[in-house]
């Protein structure tokens, strides 16, 4: 599903540059099927379009949010192509807001952010000899030539991209793609990897002069695997894989820790560029981009025309597993750069580069047995055990089954022989069962009605998929629930991870919250591969957890349905947990936002005997149970300022979406807020207004169709009697 950046994704590993030896062309890759015809009738065909735009938000989430896809990219792309055939077909059902217009991801918590000077878009993907001949009819179309066109081609890194801004020759700042359009400030964790220059060599830059260089941040395997080994040997959660733990790192805070991460870079190309001349061809620009000081990846070929890119395919499908880092593709560029601005781009994309995607790696192993995993919430997953088999670099013996409802689709049976992939995912999964090599004793798997941790009853939902838990003192959902408290986003404990975590539940030191601050240094350093440092740090992090904001400590609590956003919102409108605890259903209601399934779920939570004994322990070990000081009298004046008759932001709910041009969404949300409004996560009819910005998403859409009104920046400001942003954060 990868997006790349504007300008090529991720050139790799140095060899010695070479112009291929001809090779026999590779067998083209089956052309994906065709598009199904649309259901006949408009109502149809419109909700299968915002059913495909829901979906495709969400996997974008995944991937860009929590750098943990769930599908593959050739299925990502599949479900893109079926969206943009549709929107073709029925322009008048597509909606401004389309993922099929937007790219990356939103801005980070914690970040400024800045508006990119030239956009960074995405990279369209092929996945077949045929695909790649047809970009390359294409260009030569645009062009009008029948000529051959010379291209240039780089090995595509799986990594993050990045953007560095240099004016006259020192580093200005340093950024993410983010949606392609705005991105998140990341300067000090950049300037932690040493081949980032401070200063560009070998340019005596004219004042005034501004350069943007943009390339991939990524690990190396080994080295990654090393950090993995570290962690574990700290009692923390291992990385799911190299980009995982790379985007991971950029979105830290702190860039003492982002040090510590074995980060690397590659430059591949050139946005911005004032008062200064640019190599002609792509092949140029990377060599000046190497003489100013920035590594750039040797493994590229000058190909005088399509047929030779065929050779690369060939040689680089299975030479790539001896790279020391992960590479999914080669990205494919006219290499004359001056046919870039007449080939131009479509919304998303530029027309004069691609990407040729790499068949995702598989194997065949047989399914030894089926275990059922706990989750936090009770939800209950089936994992198959499989014979080890070496994919994509690792040794895999678990692939996830995702739900009872996939394995009696795809009918997965113990001692089956099956095909599983990775694609992206954290934990690798079953595409399909090979059953013309079953024997007869093959065992179809019954899903168990009773918790394999503690022997509950499952319940079965009909609103939803999942299989459920509901034993509050479940062991499985004790250590989830514990991972969760201690989460970055709750009561942010460093430290706290899954290998610790087992310890602390299975030694019998913790069952509950409250038992982690009755720890000692003692207790702790005693389990395995902890030590008296270790221990002491980790009790240190538990104690400061005390000074976590209110609703940070709502969230950890970890009631159903209620994520971060809604905690912050009910920490506001009741102030105090007694208060919150007091509130019936009609009460929670009446916060923008908490509907009538989180406020049952509030209610029942709090009436359990269990969590309120809980709540009232942790009430006296000093965890924070309302607004502070300085919190509330914030809150309080706001509410004055909400009864104020004058004031056209009073007592009025907003809610933010998309990129604005000026405020970050932080700003924006502070000035609403000290105007006496209030923001809101979530659209619904008690919203009053919906502040949309550049790439505005799905609320946007949902405020036109309850007939919200909607307001750009610049009428916010007006209501705000602002106008301009000075002073903005």
């Amino acid at each position: 599903m990868e997006q790349p950046d504007l300008f090529g994704d991720s050139p790799i590993e140095p060899s010695p540059k070479k112009t291929p030896e001809k090779q026999k062309t590779p067998e083209p890759k089956p052309t994906p099927a065709q598009t199904p015809e649309p259901p006949g009738d408009a109502h149809s065909v419109r909700d299968r379009m915002r059913r495909l735009e829901a979906e495709i938000n969400r996997h974008n989430a995944a991937y860009y949010d929590h750098a943990a896809p769930e599908i593959t990219d050739r299925e990502y792309d599949l479900l893109v192509q079926e969206l943009e055939e549709l929107e073709r077909r029925n322009p008048d059902f597509a909606s401004p807001n389309s993922p099929t217009r937007r790219v990356g991801e939103a801005p980070s918590e914690g970040f400024e952010t800045i508006r990119h000077a030239v956009p960074m878009l995405s990279i369209g993907n092929t996945y077949s000899t045929e695909e790649l001949r047809e970009f390359d009819n294409r260009i030569r179309r645009l062009l009008g030539t029948s000529e051959p066109i010379e291209y240039e081609v780089e090995l595509k890194i799986d990594g993050v991209s990045a953007t560095l801004v240099y004016r006259d020759g020192a580093l200005d700042y340093a950024a993410t793609r983010g949606n392609g359009t705005t991105g998140d400030v990341i300067t000090r964790n950049l300037l932690t990897l040493p081949q980032i220059p401070r200063r560009l060599g070998a340019w005596g830059a004219p004042a005034g002069a501004a350069l943007e260089v943009r390339g991939e941040v990524y690990m190396e395997r080994a080295a990654f695997e090393k950090m993995n080994a570290q962690r574990d040997t700290e009692g923390l959660e291992p990385f799911a894989n190299p980009r995982n733990a790379t985007a991971g790192s950029l979105k830290l805070l702190d860039p003492r820790v982002v040090a510590r991460r074995p980060l690397r870079f590659f430059a591949y190309a050139v946005g911005l560029a004032e008062q200064y001349d640019l190599p002609s061809t792509q092949d140029l620009l990377l060599k000046h981009l190497e003489s100013l000081g920035f590594p750039v990846n040797p493994t590229r070929w000058l190909c005088p025309g399509v047929e030779a890119i065929f050779d690369i395919i060939a040689e680089w499908e299975e030479r790539r597993k001896q790279l020391p880092y992960e590479t999914d593709g080669l990205v494919v560029k006219v290499n004359d750069r001056t046919l870039h601005g007449e080939l131009g781009t479509t919304a998303k994309s530029p027309r004069w580069l691609c990407a040729y995607k790499f068949s995702a790696e598989q194997a065949v192993t047989r399914v030894q047995s089926i275990d059922i995993q706990v989750g936090r919430t009770g939800a209950v997953t089936p994992v198959a055990n499989l014979e080890p088999v070496f994919l994509a670099g690792t040794t895999v013996s678990r692939a996830t089954l995702h739900n009872r409802d996939e394995i009696a689709r795809k009918d997965i049976r113990v001692g089956d022989q099956v095909v599983i992939e990775k694609g992206g995912d954290i934990i690798p999964k079953v595409t399909r069962v090979l059953e013309h090599l079953r024997t007869g004793e093959e065992v179809p798997y019954e899903f168990p009605t009773r918790c394999p941790e503690c022997g509950a009853p499952l319940v079965v939902s009909e609103e939803e998929v999942a299989v459920r838990c509901e034993n509050l003192t479940c062991p499985a959902q004790i250590k989830e629930r514990i991972l969760h408290y201690g989460g970055r986003n709750a009561m942010d404990i460093e430290g706290i991870g899954d290998k610790l975590v087992d310890q602390l539940v299975e030694s019998g030191l913790v069952h509950k919250f409250s038992d982690l601050y009755r720890l000692d240094v003692p207790r702790v350093a005693a389990l395995e591969r902890m030590a008296k440092k270790s221990a002491g740090n980790l009790i240190n992090e538990i104690e400061g957890s005390k000074q976590r904001p209110f609703g940070a400590f709502l969230f950890a609590l970890g009631i159903r349905h209620v994520g971060q956003s809604a905690s912050n919102d009910l920490a506001q409108a009741f102030g105090s947990l007694d208060a919150l605890i007091a509130a019936d259903a009609d009460q929670l209601q009446a916060v923008e936002g908490i509907g009538g399934i989180v406020a049952e779920s509030i209610v029942t939570f709090f009436d359990q005997a269990e969590n309120r004994a809980e709540i009232e322990t942790l009430r006296q070990l000093g965890l924070p149970m309302a607004l502070t000081g300085t919190e509330h009298a914030a809150r309080q004046a706001r509410e004055e300022k909400r009864a104020a008759t004058d004031n056209p932001i009073a007592g009025k709910t907003f809610v933010l979406t998309g990129t604005l041009e000026t405020l970050t969404r932080t700003g924006a949300q502070k000035r609403i807020e000290d105007a006496g409004g209030k923001v809101s996560g979530s659209v619904s009819k008690k919203t009053h207004y919906v502040v949309a910005g550049a790439d505005a998403g799905s609320k946007l859409e949902k405020a036109e169709s309850l007939g919200v009104p909607v307001l750009d920046e610049k009428q916010l400001l007006e209501m705000l009697g602002m106008d301009d942003t000075s002073g903005q954060d």
